[in-house]
């Protein structure tokens, strides 16, 4: 008896300046895909035109009534989505709300979790009153600039500081701002991506990213990578043009690894998160020279290029990135819906 292949989408593009990243993430996550057991899609998601991109070049329109579409005459119903869309509609809720409407199990966490850690300036905030060392922030909204000083800002944040969009990724957008006349330059950049501005105080120390998944059966954090760039923070160039040095495991104290360790499975049950997540880090200093650990932001639709983060930290626990227990488990064994399999490659 034949048995019967899920019709997997690996959702991506997107509407944001992360739309060619997130195409790039949905190449890798196809490569990683075993296709004798699924056959996947991806799906080109731009505004109200939705489209499977087929492997001869062509490309087929979905029907985002029931998220199906046509290919060689016959009907493909999708099983599943994989979300890979960095930034808005897949990073936000709104893609995931889709979802829940038509009862189709998806990667990512839910639509509270997904709109929450969107918005750095809320998640801080909220993540703050459970004791998680975050910046001293500030959020200005568009047409609100005049209310807020130059020197009001040195005040409250300090210089040197980031101005960043409170909802976008991939550091589009963010300035590194040294002193108070090179803010309102940065914040018109800022603003160009996002209506809500948020101005973050300078955290100094080791820069580090780690992910973490879950199932009903096994929790499982990674090693962290170590971030080292020449360039003035971790920008577009340094994550996606090479000019970073990413060391994993990071070269941090053993001690300071678990605790991160810790605080990320922690901050996962915090937010009931869903599938893969990966959080920033800086490890700065106190007044005695233990390390902090201070939380920078989480990204739960996390790049998965080969030369990505979270492929970089599977393979340094010796899994297999073609058939890992984190792509599958987090697949698989999604509260928001299953293919009621259960596959762990180890």
């Amino acid at each position: 008896m034949e048995t019967l292949k899920r019709n997997i989408a690996i959702v991506c593009g997107g509407d944001s300046s992360e739309h060619d990243v997130s195409m790039r993430s949905a190449q890798g996550i196809y490569s990683f895909f075993d296709k004798e057991r699924y056959n996947v899609y991806v799906v080109d998601v731009k505004g109200r035109d939705w489209k499977v991109n087929l492997p001869d070049g062509n490309t087929v329109s979905v029907d985002r009534s029931d998220f199906s579409c046509m290919i060689d005459g016959k009907l493909v119903v999708f099983d599943y989505a994989y979300i890979t869309i960095h930034g808005t509609p897949g990073e936000n809720g709104v893609m995931q709300g889709y979802f829940e409407l038509l009862h189709i199990p998806y990667s990512t966490s839910g639509v509270l979790v997904e709109a929450m850690t969107f918005d750095k300036y809320v998640l801080n905030h909220y993540l703050r009153g459970w004791g998680v060392n975050v910046a001293k922030s500030l959020l200005i909204r568009r047409g609100e600039e005049s209310k807020y000083t130059e020197e009001y800002i040195e005040k409250e944040i300090g210089m040197p500081c980031f101005v960043k969009p409170a909802a976008d990724g991939s550091s589009f957008g963010v300035s590194k701002v040294k002193n108070a006349d090179q803010l309102a330059p940065a914040l018109r950049v800022a603003f160009m991506e996002s209506d809500e501005v948020m101005i973050e105080s300078l955290l100094e120390g080791t820069e580090i990213s780690i992910g973490c998944y879950k199932t009903k059966k096994k929790s499982v954090v990674f090693p962290a990578t170590e971030v080292v760039t020449s360039n003035e923070f971790f920008d577009y160039d340094a994550k996606y043009n090479g000019q970073v040095q990413e060391i994993t495991p990071a070269r941090i104290d053993p001690e300071t690894a678990r605790r991160v360790a810790e605080e990320t499975s922690r901050i996962y049950d915090i937010l009931h998160c869903n599938g893969i997540i990966r959080i920033d880090y800086i490890i700065s200093k106190d007044a005695e020279g233990n390390d902090v650990i201070n939380m920078l932001e989480i990204n739960t639709t996390p790049g998965m290029t080969a030369t990505s983060f979270i492929p970089q930290q599977v393979r340094a626990l010796f899994l297999d990135i073609i058939q890992p227990a984190c792509l599958n488990t987090c697949i698989l064994g999604s509260p928001y819906g299953s293919l009621n399999t259960t596959v762990y490659y180890i």
